[in-house]
């Protein structure tokens, strides 16, 4: 570093592509029971460090070296996000069910046999029985969106949209016909207290070609809107190759580069970033929005049955988001209700939403935290004016509420619309 100059090594550039692509993954031809790419194959797994933000506490020493450099200049910075707020928080769920409850309640009652649970198995038997004869998982959705109203949540929520078989259902797949009557109720009230939809893609994405566009298709037509964001089901797809057919479907971003079996930052990052074909050697793709935190992680992988404690867990994630001024991204599923086998979890999602209320995070869709993040990249300095003021643009349309800001976080000029 010198003055007015900061220079950064090409290894070091290297390392973070390497770590923001997941170039270990894309390159590793290693397959899980359900044909993933094994968290161990990880390079942030491998050296113990997926619970830390690396890329973004490499991006805080840069400014801290930048205004360094800069001596008596002036320095603007953008703001993180808008109207004020320092870091984003992304909520979404995976809409795996919706019929045929009681099958997954006795699914569940055999996981916790299998962890005895003697507490939660009366728990689930006595709430089953209770609501043998009504719908527990639209009950579930109509409280869980009730939830969010009460602390200002608009969330995204990820549909399955492929046609039901015994294979499918016997492989934990596809379950449910997204044209019955249940799933059209469903995505009526979500859509109507103004959340986004996006495609929750089936196993049968990851196999056959034109299978994201009719997946796609065949949600806008149920929807009356085009998906533009996309997350796999059971987190299956190889980095790189799945992100290429996404784009090529016309998804603009991808909510799946996060771990099944572990909560943590995939990429080291917990922000949108674009994708980085490594095989290409260039960004190609959607924007990736990893996410960093999911319910069922501890209960379903380390046997954790305690919902309080996966919401610990996830509050703990979201605090170093904050910390970063990051986007927190996390999963809650919709099943998660007594009658299904899990006592408490409705009021855990409640204490998750207040947690996360607390440190005051701009709560946003998924499609708005990425387009909101697209435009700030397009940010440019163009003009600084005799009394030292810096004229900046952007691709964003009016209303973006991007600023400059100095050093201190003291809000300075609006960044105005390129033409």
């Amino acid at each position: 570093m010198a003055d007015g100059t900061i220079t950064i090594s090409a290894s070091l550039l290297d390392l973070i592509t390497d770590l923001v692509s997941a170039a270990r993954e894309q390159q590793s031809s290693a397959r899980d029971k359900h044909d993933r790419v094994p968290a161990s194959e990880n390079a942030l797994v491998q050296a113990g460090t997926e619970r830390e933000l690396i890329l973004q506490h490499l991006a805080a020493a840069f400014r801290q070296a930048v205004i360094r450099a800069s001596g008596e200049r002036p320095v603007r910075l953008l703001a993180p996000w808008p109207n004020g707020h320092r870091w984003a928080a992304g909520l979404s769920h995976d809409l795996d069910i919706v019929e045929w409850w009681p099958l997954f309640t006795g699914l569940r009652l055999t996981e916790l046999i299998r962890h005895r649970d003697p507490g939660r198995i009366l728990g689930t038997l006595g709430a089953a029985a209770g609501a043998i004869f009504g719908d527990p998982v639209l009950k579930g959705i109509i409280t869980l969106l009730e939830q969010e109203a009460r602390v200002g949540v608009r969330s995204t929520w990820f549909i399955l949209c492929g046609t039901p078989t015994l294979a499918t259902f016997a492989a934990g797949d596809l379950t449910w016909n997204p044209e019955g009557h249940r799933g059209r109720s469903i995505y009526q009230k979500v859509m109507a207290a103004g959340h986004e939809i996006g495609l929750h893609g089936s196993f049968e994405t990851s196999s056959r070609p034109g299978a994201f566009a009719e997946q796609r298709t065949r949600l806008a037509r149920l929807t009356g809107t085009a998906a533009v964001g996309i997350r796999q089901h059971f987190v299956k797809l190889r980095p790189g190759t799945t992100h290429l057919e996404m784009a090529a479907a016309g998804f603009e971003y991808d909510a799946t580069m996060g771990f099944s079996d572990r909560n943590g930052f995939r990429l080291g990052v917990a922000d949108v970033v674009p994708s980085w074909i490594d095989a290409r050697q260039k960004a190609e793709g959607p924007d990736l929005l990893p996410f960093a935190w999911m319910d069922r992680t501890l209960s379903k992988y380390s046997g954790v049955e305690d919902p309080q404690a996966w919401i610990a867990d996830g509050l703990d994630l979201a605090a170093r988001c904050r910390d970063a001024e990051g986007a927190w991204a996390g999963i809650w599923h919709p099943n998660l209700v007594p009658p299904l086998g899990f006592p408490g979890a409705p009021e855990a999602y409640a204490a998750l939403l207040e947690g996360l209320a607390r440190d005051r995070p701009w709560f946003a869709t998924h499609a708005e935290i990425c387009a909101w993040r697209r435009a700030r990249r397009s940010a440019r300095a163009v003009a600084i004016d005799p009394a030292g003021g810096v004229a900046a643009e952007s691709t964003a349309p009016p209303g973006q509420g991007l600023r400059l800001e100095s050093i201190t976080g003291a809000p300075l000029e609006s960044v105005g619309a390129s033409a």
